[in-house]
């Protein structure tokens, strides 16, 4: 699957809708269409190749096709491969990119996580602490200890997924917390409010209350934007 996935995302129109779908929601061959900007025609045919070669899964709703990656593996794959493109994902030209790139940069989901320099700078505070071992992110004995007491529920691994794992960050080039544990923490973010979806595709703003709790909770002094 490696050497057909670096084959499909080699072209530049497959990879940007593959990036436009890192958020975790489906999305229709239009909606991607207009953002990469080609002809609907052109968007199914990439489309259906990248089904074909596993990046993608889709499912149909009444005339409607709805596409979106096909799990945590293909995420990863995309996240590093961007870590390594020395290309921005976002072209700086005006001041509304200048500020899109800076709102990814600073806190995005990557699939079902938390990445960008917050996410970044939550991971060490949590490798300082010992909830996390530095070496591939595992949750230590105390870690487990602490995420139950954060989330009022166990860490178990579901299927193949480990409980965590490092996911090197494309802004950062350091790595931030997926698996299990980083999924459970983001959804916890997001239903606390702390931090909530804006209007570019993946890019997450801190409120008044989010720099609060997570300043207080992991030693951070945060602006909210």
């Amino acid at each position: 699957m490696t050497i057909t996935a670096a084959k499909l995302l080699a072209d530049d129109t497959r990879a940007a809708m593959c990036l436009a779908l890192m958020d975790g929601r489906a999305r229709t061959a239009g909606e991607l269409a207009r953002h990469v900007g080609v002809a609907a025609s052109t968007a199914t045919e990439h489309l259906s190749r990248l089904v074909e070669g596993g990046l993608l899964v889709e499912a149909r709703q009444g005339r409607h096709r709805y596409v979106r990656l096909s799990g945590p593996r293909a995420a990863e794959l995309l996240e590093i491969l961007t870590a390594f493109d020395p290309r921005p994902e976002v072209k700086v030209n005006s001041l509304r990119s200048h500020r899109t790139a800076e709102a990814l940069a600073f806190a995005r989901t990557c699939y079902d996580h938390l990445a960008g320099t917050l996410g970044v700078v939550i991971t060490d505070r949590l490798v300082d602490r010992g909830v996390l071992d530095e070496d591939g992110l595992a949750v230590s004995d105390a870690g487990m200890a602490w995420f139950a007491g954060f989330l009022g529920e166990e860490l178990t691994a579901r299927s193949r997924r480990p409980v965590a794992r490092a996911c090197l960050d494309w802004t950062e080039r350091r790595p931030h917390l997926a698996g299990v544990a980083g999924r459970a923490l983001l959804r916890r973010f997001v239903e606390r409010e702390w931090l909530v979806p804006r209007e570019t595709p993946r890019a997450l703003r801190l409120t008044p209350q989010g720099r609060e709790a997570l300043g207080d909770l992991f030693d951070l002094e945060l602006d909210a934007a």
